[in-house]
């Protein structure tokens, strides 16, 4: 094979390792990632944050590649079909994401997760390719006796985690989440068939936590995204409502499948169509359909769609604790009056949201030091700087939405 480069704004050239990871990348079921953007409406806040889930995962394989070569050169017995099965999985990670992320999840397919849906597309290359991907996929599903492989994709310090944070601080213009990922690779190690950091890796560990605490609350949970993600959900959900009813509306052949068919896990395990139709749908079905939408005789349906577009999003409120039950009452009266609906349709003009989030989630694994001496610590004992039992502990937040009349 011709050496094939891509040119990536945050590690420079990236080679394609071999033809093998070249073939999986021409694949169209990875070619449609090209079509859905990493960080979903966090444009909407951060107008730079445009790339996409195609370019994220180039990024997590290049890491992959580089963890690899550093535990070989510390004498870790991977074999290179080890490593290839490695840097497929990784690959394809996040090629069960549908438009807008995790929009999709909570609106037009029921009961199954991208992660799901990623395995499934992976096992449907793997026909393709006669059974090339059963390790890869054995270590996507942490069924691989070598279990430092799959933490390297999932885990505590998994290179996909590398990746977003440092792709998504430098999009965004957000420096604060920035992390030394090279030196974090450098620093990467196995004791007991567990990802370890050696000792003199123990700073860039803390910067790593903190960075991630960080672009959480100010980047993926920014209280406009929330909003605007809030809003796509209810414009979505009236449309499948309206195409139950039977009434006809515009959108490609990927999207109608989904608002007019009740798509569940079950779906997606029997019916070939389904996943077919997932493959096909992609971010600019939902915006073109939505542009559409702001002129539909239903008046919920139009508003939204128009405010949406026009970046009029939802006036958001942040609470301790849930809203009470008097406020959204008075929110119905008060949109049935304006828009002149009834109570079932004012619903779909304020939303309820609860975002919470853990730093560092030791219920999942631990992130482990390595000493000179063989010993392994956790972090939240080894560092002397940070208080990990904070990051420990899951922050809450909740959200009221409502339209601005």
């Amino acid at each position: 094979m011709r050496q094939k480069i891509i040119n990536d704004p945050v590690f420079g050239f990236i080679t394609i390792p071999n033809e093998f990871i070249y073939s999986l990348i021409k694949h169209p079921f990875f070619q449609r990632l090209n079509r859905i953007k990493q960080l979903g409406l966090s444009s909407i806040v951060y107008p730079g944050a445009q790339h996409t889930r195609f370019l994220h995962s180039i990024g997590a394989m290049f890491l992959m590649n580089e963890a690899i070569k550093q535990l070989k050169q510390k004498e870790q017995n991977i074999t290179e079909e080890e490593s290839n099965a490695a840097l497929a999985a990784i690959l394809m990670h996040d090629i069960g994401h549908g438009p807008f992320s995790h929009v999709l999840e909570n609106t037009l397919v029921h009961g199954i997760s991208h992660e799901e849906i990623s395995i499934r597309l992976m096992q449907e290359i793997n026909k393709e390719l006669n059974g090339k991907l059963d390790l890869a996929i054995e270590i996507f599903k942490d069924e691989y006796s070598k279990r430092f492989l799959h933490q390297l994709i999932s885990g505590q310090l998994d290179v996909d985690r590398l990746d977003y944070l440092r792709r998504d601080s430098f999009f965004s213009g957000v420096t604060e989440g920035n992390i030394g990922s090279a030196r974090i690779i450098k620093m990467l190690n196995v004791a007991n068939d567990n990802l370890v950091i050696e000792e003199k890796g123990i700073y860039s560990i803390e910067n790593f936590l903190i960075a991630r605490r960080f672009m959480y609350w100010q980047v993926y949970y920014h209280k406009t995204s929330v909003a605007a993600e809030c809003m796509l959900i209810k414009i979505l959900q009236r449309a499948q409502e309206l195409a139950q009813q039977g009434v006809e509306l515009f959108c490609s052949p990927a999207l109608r499948y989904f608002l007019y068919n009740n798509v569940t896990k079950e779906k997606f395990t029997t019916e070939q169509e389904a996943l077919q139709m997932f493959v096909s749908l992609d971010d600019s079905d939902i915006l073109s359909a939505i542009k559409s939408w702001s002129n539909s005789s239903d008046k919920v349906l139009s508003v939204l769609s128009q405010r949406f577009i026009n970046r009029r999003l939802f006036k958001i409120e942040i609470n301790s604790s849930s809203v009470l039950e008097k406020v959204k009452t008075d929110l119905i009266e008060k949109y049935s009056r304006y828009f002149d609906i009834s109570s079932h349709e004012a619903s779909y003009f304020f939303c309820e949201e609860q975002v919470s989030t853990r730093t560092y989630n030791t219920e999942d694994e631990n992130i482990l030091i390595l000493f000179r001496n063989g010993e392994t610590k956790d972090i939240a004992s080894s560092s002397d700087i940070l208080n990990v039992n904070v990051l420990k502990t899951s922050v809450e937040k909740h959200y009221l939405c409502y339209t601005r009349i």
